[in-house]
């Protein structure tokens, strides 16, 4: 990662200032990896640059749509365990890890090892174009990655208190978020249909959360606290993938300078939240043994962290970001069925009329976009 002084800033910007580039553009998105010509490469296997908009459509072949349902099948996949490896290891009534902000630090420094190993072997793919200045570090990439741990480390803190289905339900209101920080930083102008969006995703939520048996105060603040992260790491996201002074349009590359970031803040976290004096009393840590199995359990669940989000990058460069979103919503259905099954999730006639609608409302805000 190249950081440079304000000087080099200056003359790598400088000219960028009256130009369209370096003004707001607007809210998408959707489309923000593929305005920007993504070139992405795994394993040495490149992947052609997405058109832009302007370019004439091409038609999809077969071995397209099978390839990229082979893609959305293995993020399927990676999203799903990893969820039910959250809840199991993570519930209060199951397996009552102590520690769930260190499994997060570990989780996120293997992302960071990962991503990094990568785009280094691989410099000369993934090499920024524009060196970066530590203003802009600090300013933009910092925020995007707290946002991201927050989410993250909010959303399976919640899993110790409420049910996978009742979490899934509650962070789909995570696009309300993301429009209102959209305002907030003049990416999206106001509108009546983005209101009315937001009123019937809000309307789906209320009826999930209505007549809930086992509501739980505190995982239902985690889990929105959880959601209006995710709008806002999602808006710093697109700041950072469609300007070009930036040199993060490849996702593998941004990945490699938020995952540090991300790493550092929650291993802090942990020192402070963790309760480190109580585990040599639970069964994770009382003796050398149980040591070495929660660490390979920890290393398990930041490979399929890494993974799903590797294989989420891979899809959006393939396809678009607008697939892997509705693809997100169906994914949420999935989530919430194999809940109902593993873990035995109730599951009501209102809160299927409040999913569906929230699905709606995920649907309509596609369009709009």
């Amino acid at each position: 990662m190249e950081l440079n002084g304000c000087n080099l800033e200056n003359r790598n910007r400088g000219s960028h200032d009256d130009s369209e580039e370096d003004k707001s553009v607007p809210f998408d998105i959707e489309n923000a990896r593929r305005n920007s010509d993504v070139d992405f490469n795994v394993n040495g296997i490149a992947i052609d640059s997405l058109p832009s908009k302007n370019s004439p459509p091409t038609p999809v072949s077969t071995a397209d749509i099978l390839k990229t349902l082979f893609f959305i099948l293995v993020w399927y996949t990676f999203s799903t365990f990893l969820t039910l490896y959250n809840k199991t290891l993570l519930g209060d009534d199951m397996g009552r890890f102590p520690a769930p902000l260190l499994m997060n630090t570990v989780h996120f420094t293997m992302q960071a090892v990962l991503s990094t190993a990568i785009t280094w072997y691989w410099s000369d793919r993934f090499r920024p174009n524009v060196a970066m200045s530590w203003k802009d570090y600090f300013i933009r990439v910092v925020p995007t990655a707290l946002g991201t741990a927050f989410d993250v480390n909010l959303s399976n803190v919640s899993l110790v208190f409420i049910s996978v289905t009742f979490a899934t339900m509650c962070k789909s209101a995570a696009p309300i978020f993301l429009i209102l920080f959209a305002f907030a930083f003049r990416l999206e102008s106001p509108s009546a249909k983005l209101f009315g969006i937001i009123m019937v995703i809000s309307i789906g939520i209320l009826l999930t959360v209505a007549k809930e048996t086992e509501f739980e105060f505190w995982g239902f603040v985690f889990v929105m606290l959880a959601a209006v992260m995710s709008g806002f790491r999602w808006c710093m996201t697109q700041i950072l993938l469609q300007k070009e002074a930036y040199g993060l349009k490849n996702p593998l590359t941004l990945m490699s300078y938020v995952t540090p970031v991300m790493a550092i803040s929650t291993g802090l976290l942990s020192l402070v939240l963790d309760p480190w004096h109580e585990f040599d009393r639970t069964s994770y840590f009382n003796n050398s043994w149980h040591v070495a199995r929660s660490c390979l359990l920890m290393f398990f669940g930041g490979t399929l962290a890494f993974f799903m989000v590797l294989t989420e990058f891979v899809l959006i460069s393939v396809t678009s970001a607008v697939t892997v979103t509705i693809a997100g919503v169906v994914k949420e259905a999935v989530t919430i069925l194999v809940a109902v099954i593993y873990f035995h999730d109730k599951f009501t006639w209102l809160k299927g009329v409040g999913l569906l609608i929230i699905m709606a409302g995920v649907g309509l805000f596609n369009w709009y976009k």
